[in-house]
């Protein structure tokens, strides 16, 4: 289980102010639990490590079994914001770094689209695609969304130019709604193996659904030990306590936010294969908390490179940020510095240690550094990066967010403000229907 430690806030913080916040923060706790507060229809994460049924691990594993058999080493997965950020973090934290320069060929690799609408993000897929042996994870639950709507029209074309429409329906697995849909109402055409994007959760808490469990094995990654990781957190989670890291979590940021005039959270790794989790804990927290004029900005920089460009700003710009510190205790492979005869580089006083202590080091450096300069700071620490620890570190974000959301006072299971640049691209796009909004929004060019 994770652990959090928020000692780098207590320079900055009143005690009495702190502890209120922890009450306001176990009320909303009390809220999340009860499943009575707003947004109360879309709770289905909360249970799902304890409930992922093994016939739908089997049917997966079956897919990632029939696929190998074809050869296929190139897996096109389609979605948008967290149909495909939780699985995309996944893989990036648990893939070698190197794995495509290596040509690890064990699993395919598992590539992205329809997160955006750059034409030469599409055309250079296509070119990739041209080279492997291709199939394709759709998600949608209306299959109408534009961007993975339009990546999968060209996908699907192509996979059954290529292989023709029977074997198209066998290397085309769809993730979307049980009942209703475009992309329901083609599955079932065009005899598509299915799986159902949960009614009651919301696509940036569906890691742990089809949605990210598919991508993740076929990627040839271990799909229990991420559940398993995430059901030890459902377990320590569940406990009301003051000492609760998701309870902690959410009454130091709304108090350093709400008090402190703290409006932006960073969210910092000293390990690249974490990037990516910082970019679903953006979606996670952004898209939950930032509604009705209120919530923290979510930002992320990745250390120690990124001392070397935002550490100016961090340490002596505006005060207006805290960071939380994604702390990783230990390194899954060695590497020690050795000693150099001429010592040019001046590092010999670093032969024969670790660069994870390096690393270490450079980090608390930073932490005092950015104390000293009017950045409080929280960590979050996990033992390492495996498929067990990331599927704990996860589920602790999810629920914290629940909480912290609702020790707010916002609905942490809507999104309605991201409806208003849909409306305008379809009326700058002439869709049918959008003719009166066509006009409107053409004569403000």
């Amino acid at each position: 289980m994770i652990k959090i430690d928020v000692k780098g806030c207590q320079s900055f913080v009143d005690a009495a102010k702190y502890e209120s916040y922890v009450n306001k923060a176990l009320d909303a706790f009390d809220t999340l639990d009860s499943e009575k507060g707003a947004g109360n229809d879309f709770l289905g994460w909360k249970h799902l490590p304890s409930e992922v049924p093994a016939s739908m691990l089997e049917d997966i594993d079956n897919i990632c079994k029939d696929w190998k058999s074809r050869g296929v080493d190139l897996v096109i997965a389609i979605g948008i914001g967290g149909s495909y950020l939780g699985a995309k973090c996944v893989i990036e934290a648990l893939s070698h770094n190197f794995a495509k320069q290596l040509k690890h060929a064990d699993a395919p690799e598992v590539v992205f689209a329809g997160n955006n609408l750059s034409e030469d993000y599409l055309a250079e897929l296509m070119d990739l695609a041209a080279e492997r042996n291709v199939a394709c994870i759709v998600i949608s639950k209306s299959g109408t969304t534009t961007e993975p709507a339009v990546a999968f029209r060209i996908v699907k074309q192509y996979i059954e130019e290529r292989y023709g429409k029977q074997e198209a329906a066998v290397r085309i697995v769809a993730i979307t709604d049980a009942k209703k849909g475009a992309l329901k109402t083609l599955s079932t055409q065009e005899g598509y193996k299915t799986f159902v994007v949960p009614d009651n959760v919301g696509g940036r808490f569906s890691v742990l659904t089809p949605v990210g469990l598919l991508p993740i094995a076929a990627a040839g990654l271990d799909v229990k030990g991420l559940l398993a990781g995430a059901l030890e957190a459902e377990k320590a989670l569940a406990v009301k306590s003051a000492t609760n890291p998701a309870v902690v979590y959410a009454a130091i940021r709304n108090l350093l936010h709400s008090e402190y005039g703290k409006s932006t959270e960073i969210l910092v790794n000293y390990n690249p294969k974490l990037t990516y989790v910082a970019e679903w804990w953006k979606q996670l927290y952004g898209e939950s908390e930032g509604k009705d004029g209120k919530g923290i900005f979510p930002a992320s920089v990745n250390n120690t490179a990124d001392l070397h460009s935002m550490g100016q700003f961090i340490q002596e710009g505006s005060r207006v940020m805290f960071e939380t510190v994604l702390h990783v205790e230990k390194a899954q492979r060695s590497v020690v510095i050795g000693s150099d005869d001429q010592n040019l580089d001046q590092l010999n006083f670093l032969a024969g240690k670790h660069v994870e202590h390096c690393n270490h080091m450079a980090e608390l450096g930073t932490v005092l550094a950015h104390i000293d300069g009017g950045v409080p700071q929280i960590q979050i620490a996990l033992e390492k990066i495996d498929a067990f620890n990331l599927g704990s570190l996860l589920y602790f974000f999810e629920f914290a967010c629940g909480v912290s959301a609702y020790t707010l006072g916002v609905n942490p299971f809507n999104q309605p403000g991201v409806e208003a640049y849909k409306k305008n691209m379809f009326a700058l796009l002439e869709k049918p229907g959008y003719e009166e909004a066509s006009k409107a929004i053409k004569q403000r060019l």
